[in-house]
C-alpha cells in the first residue's frame, strides 16, 4: 500500500534530471544565438531560423519540466526534437560520444508522457488538475476502486 502511494512521487527525480539537462543544453545556444544558427546551417544543414525555436523549447521546456507544467505535450517536443538531433548531427558519430545522451532523454521523456508530472508538480498540486490528459483523476479513482485492507 505505502509502495503505491511512492509510486506517486517517481515522477519527480525524473523530471528534475531532464528538466535540468535540458537547460543546460539550451542556455549556450540561446546565449550565442549567431553561433548556434551558424552550426544549424553549416555543420548539419538545417535552417538557421530553427536554431531560437530550438532553444527556446529546451531552455523553457526544461523548466516546464522542472516544476512539472504541460509535462506530457513537453516531452512529445523533446522526444521530436532529439529524434532530429540523432538522426541529422549525431548518427554518424556513433552511440558512445554520438546520440546517446539524445537515446537517454528520449528514454526520460517517454517516461513522463506515460507517468504524467506526478504528485509534486504544478498541474498536481496548484491546478488541482493535469493538463493532458486527466492522469490525476485516473489515479485517483484507482485509489478509491481499490479494496481497503484492515490490519
Amino acid at each position: 500500500m505505502i509502495y503505491e502511494k511512492l509510486t506517486q512521487y517517481g515522477p519527480f527525480p525524473i523530471r528534475i534530471i531532464g528538466g535540468i539537462a535540458f537547460i543546460l543544453h539550451g542556455l549556450p545556444k540561446l546565449s550565442n544565438l549567431p553561433g548556434t544558427e551558424d552550426f544549424f546551417a553549416n555543420m548539419v544543414g538545417l535552417p538557421t531560423m530553427l536554431a531560437l525555436p530550438v532553444s527556446l523549447l529546451e531552455v523553457i521546456g526544461g523548466i516546464a519540466l522542472l516544476v512539472g507544467f504541460l509535462t506530457r505535450i513537453v516531452s512529445i517536443l523533446f522526444i521530436i526534437e532529439m529524434i532530429g538531433a540523432i538522426v541529422v548531427a549525431k548518427l554518424p558519430k556513433g552511440f558512445v560520444g554520438g546520440y546517446e545522451l539524445d537515446l537517454l532523454l528520449i528514454a526520460i521523456s517517454i517516461s513522463l508522457i506515460l507517468t504524467g508530472p506526478g504528485r509534486l508538480s504544478i498541474e498536481w498540486n496548484i491546478l488541482r488538475r493535469e493538463l493532458f490528459p486527466r492522469g490525476k483523476e485516473m489515479i485517483l479513482q484507482q485509489e478509491q476502486n481499490k479494496p481497503k485492507i484492515r490490519s
